[in-house]
């Protein structure tokens, strides 16, 4: 089947998708337990969100894809992160996924799609595959970590530098590998202390060929020019790739914060301290942790979706985005997860002993925000660096934004 033949109808509007997601909550919250349990995303929960065309969110029409607004995705990803934020982790990643195959050349999005337009791909992106330059491609091998989502899918973008010319890696040429999963082996060693029902498990590759077609260069989607534009014509594939893949992360961490905040208020407000017999609600304590936590949910909100907009205006106007302000709304992504994760444990602190129980929905949130803290989109440190390095009259160093 070609992507002409793929039958398109009229997308649903953001209201009919927001409805959707929201109609999801309480299953995804029922289904927690058994997600963490499992290490990964409840089949049911993925033959759902397949169902509401959430997977296809920024999939190219031409593949039966919606093409949706980055801003009514996000939406979607925060209000399923309210209820389970593995499964939005999930989510938001391998939908950046169908998004930067319309990067690859066509063949490869006829290698993936072409039989079936509801196929998913698992990443890992870190540089560690060793690469061979053979006739018509590569010879990829290696192992790598934090593969989410990986026991759904059917292909995985691997990272690895390319070789140069006397086989040795070429530092200046960071790509992409698409490889089918029966060309890799998942390792099951997900134990972890949050996100368990990612499923982040590692990902196998022995000696196995890579066409030149299969693989995506990040340079290329730094500088907004890659081959599947030829093809794949909307503004939304224009969006740098780092741009894009920073902000399924850090979304994150706004659903997080918002499900927190929810589950907080709901017990909170009638619930008595049994240490001293009063009112929680009548708490300082808990009364500045709700209030901060809702102060800073709108900060981030309108940071995030600001940025958003200025993306899509210059992609829509066929403007380059200027290098100083993709500087900056790196630094300013990689706030989401700290300014989150501290207004999280300020309200888990405000909800007494009881927080520690497994029961309690606080614990879930605090869990799984601190792990999503560990992933580098989230650490600010380099990106500050950077920007400020940037301010001050200095170059940049980072080619993921």
């Amino acid at each position: 089947m070609q992507a002409a033949e793929v039958q398109q109808t009229a997308p649903p509007g953001r209201k009919e998708l927001i409805a959707r997601a929201e109609a999801m909550v309480p299953r995804l919250i029922e289904r927690v337990p058994e997600t963490t349990r499992m290490r990964m995303v409840h089949p049911d929960t993925i033959a759902e969100l397949q169902e509401a065309g959430f997977f296809r969110a920024l999939q190219p029409a031409r593949w039966g894809g919606l093409e949706l607004d980055p801003t009514v995705f996000f939406d979607i990803a925060a209000i399923i992160s309210s209820a389970c934020p593995s499964t939005a982790w999930v989510l938001g990643v391998v939908s950046v996924h169908s998004w930067q195959l319309a990067l690859f050349p066509d063949q490869a999005q006829q290698d993936v799609w072409a039989d079936d337009s509801s196929v998913l791909i698992s990443s890992s992106y870190m540089p560690v595959g060793k690469v061979r330059r053979v006739d018509g491609g590569f010879m990829l091998s290696g192992q790598w970590g934090f593969s989410s989502g990986v026991d759904h899918c059917d292909w995985a973008m691997l990272g690895a530098f390319a070789a140069d010319e006397d086989g040795n890696p070429d530092h200046q040429d960071l790509r992409t590998f698409l490889v089918p999963k029966t060309d890799f082996e998942v390792v099951d060693d997900w134990f972890v202390s949050g996100l368990q029902g990612t499923g982040s498990k590692s990902v196998k590759v022995t000696e196995k060929f890579v066409p030149e077609y299969r693989t995506h260069k990040f340079a290329d989607g730094f500088r907004q020019s890659s081959p599947g534009h030829a093809e794949n014509t909307a503004p939304l594939f224009r969006i740098p790739f780092g741009q894009l893949f920073v902000r399924a992360v850090a979304s994150n961490g706004i659903g997080m914060l918002t499900g927190a905040l929810r589950e907080f208020i709901a017990v909170q407000k009638a619930r008595v301290a049994r240490s001293v017999g009063a009112r929680v609600a009548e708490n300082p304590q808990a009364q500045q942790a709700a209030a901060q936590a809702a102060a800073t949910l709108k900060e981030l909100k309108l940071v995030f979706y600001d940025q958003l907009n200025d993306m899509m205006d210059h992609v829509r106007d066929g403007k380059k985005i200027p290098l100083e302000k993709r500087v900056q709304w790196r630094y300013e992504a990689s706030l989401v997860g700290p300014k989150s994760r501290q207004a999280i444990d300020d309200l888990f602190r405000a909800s007494g002993g009881s927080a520690i129980y497994d029961t309690n929905p606080i614990q879930r949130f605090f869990n799984d925000m601190h792990a999503a803290e560990a992933h580098y989109v989230n650490n600010p440190f380099k990106p500050a660096c950077n920007f400020g390095s940037v301010l001050l009259g200095g170059e940049n160093t980072d080619f993921f934004i």
